[in-house]
């Protein structure tokens, strides 16, 4: 509890990117403009997901190695990560910026609101870098055990974009892509002030980065590779499940897309947890102490489901006030509530994958946990969610969502109960 408080602080200071944005642009600019924030947004997960990917590489061989006391190694890793990282944002954002309209109109966009997801999509793609910088050196602290200083850059570059917002709309006149330019801008600040910090503190081992070995890259590709496919798996997933609530209008987008801001919020505590729990698990797994990881993934489970059933029910009581923060048009609200209630209960079953898969990815069992995700989302959600979205409409959305958490949760059990996971070995013990 104590280690992911500060992980659940600073999610929730980093979902408030898109809250604030959100808050502003669908009470200034409506809900079209609200739904191409949301659709722009899912876009950007999906096609940056590899990336994400070989952040959870990081955290697993960054712990690992910290578990067993190998500064060298540490040093060599945290370059090898600080050079691919640096390639691949790059090239991911050039080519997202390229082909931003495209990747919108595979989702079905609607074409009122076409023009304002491309502007608001390529904007954020000029800001990977900054993004990915700042996200990694989060990462890597709290792979060594420091879960506090990355709420320092969160809070300065959310403080920013708080800000920016309002002067890059609305005294600029810049509409959505205000917004857009809000939040790179303060990832940019955060990122360097980041980096700075990191290195007059020395809070961990950077040095001036240079060519990795065959080795590293073989090992972090191994890992990356499916990790990022995960994620792939993942976000492409929500771009198919955006694909059914984009086939009934814009009203539905725009309550969706604030139900989905909402989500955000609730989901921080069991995040929180995933993210705790593996770099706990994978220290531990380093030096193989197997009875202190499953006491990790017991505890992390229990409490997962006492704080998640008492923000379901409060979502149940309040969801349509929380919607309406977002939005104002009424079709828009209703949806969005109604969405809220049906799958508020469901949560606790959600937070079960991240927790249990936290610690099997922190084992380094990669592949196993693809396969899982593949269920989940490609098996399960998506597939429901468009035969119950057939059969009861737009309600179905929800309904498919939330029976697919609550199997896809066995699914997981199954796995951390009677899988392999335990045999994966990424270094030999030190001898101390």
């Amino acid at each position: 509890m104590v280690f992911s408080g500060p992980i659940m602080l600073a999610n929730l200071l980093q979902t408030s990117y898109q809250l604030i944005d959100s808050l502003w642009v669908g009470n200034l600019l409506g809900a079209d403009a609200l739904g191409a924030v949301a659709i722009s947004g899912t876009i950007i997960f999906t096609v940056l997901s590899f990336i994400i990917g070989l952040n959870n590489a990081a955290l697993t061989i960054l712990s690992q190695q910290k578990g067993q006391k190998n500064s060298d190694g540490l040093k060599r890793y945290l370059n090898a990560f600080v050079v691919l990282l640096s390639i691949m944002s790059i090239s991911l954002g050039i080519v997202g910026f390229i082909f931003a309209e495209n990747l919108l109109l595979l989702l079905g966009t609607p074409a009122e609101i076409l023009s304002l997801a491309t502007s608001y999509l390529q904007i954020n793609f000029l800001g990977m870098l900054f993004l990915f910088g700042y996200n990694f050196i989060s990462t890597v602290l709290r792979a060594l055990g420091d879960s506090k200083t990355p709420l320092r850059f969160v809070f300065i570059a959310v403080l920013l974009n708080l800000v920016l917002d309002p002067i890059f709309i609305s005294v600029f006149k810049l509409g959505v892509e205000g917004a857009a330019y809000a939040t790179i801008i303060s990832q940019g600040f955060a990122f360097l002030y980041g980096v700075f910090h990191v290195l007059r503190k020395r809070l961990a081992p950077f040095t001036v980065p240079s060519l990795p070995s065959f080795q590293e890259i073989k090992l972090i590709l191994n890992l990356g590779i499916p990790s990022g496919l995960q994620m792939s798996v993942i976000s492409a997933g929500s771009a198919a499940i955006m694909s059914v609530v984009t086939s009934f209008g814009s009203s539905v987008v725009g309550g969706f897309g604030a139900a989905q801001r909402l989500d955000s919020i609730i989901m921080l505590p069991a995040h929180a947890l995933g993210t705790a729990v593996g770099s706990m698990a994978g220290q531990n797994i380093g030096v193989r102490n197997w009875e202190r990881v499953h006491k990790i993934a017991k505890y992390g489970v229990l409490y997962n489901f006492t704080v998640m059933i008492a923000i379901g029910l409060f979502v149940v009581l309040f969801a349509e006030p929380a919607v309406r923060l977002f939005i104002h048009e009424e079709e828009a609200v209703k949806f969005g509530a109604t969405y809220l209630k049906i799958i508020a209960l469901c949560y606790p079953f959600l937070g079960i994958n991240f927790i249990l898969n936290g610690v099997v990815r922190a084992a380094g069992a990669m592949y196993p946990v693809l396969i899982l995700n593949i269920i989940s989302f490609w098996i399960l959600r998506y597939p429901l969610t468009f035969l119950f979205s057939e059969l009861y409409g737009e309600n179905g959305i929800a309904m498919g969502m939330g029976v697919s958490f609550i199997i896809s949760s066995v699914f997981a059990y199954m796995y951390f109960r009677y899988g392999k996971w335990r045999d994966k070995v990424l270094f030999k013990e030190r001898k101390r």
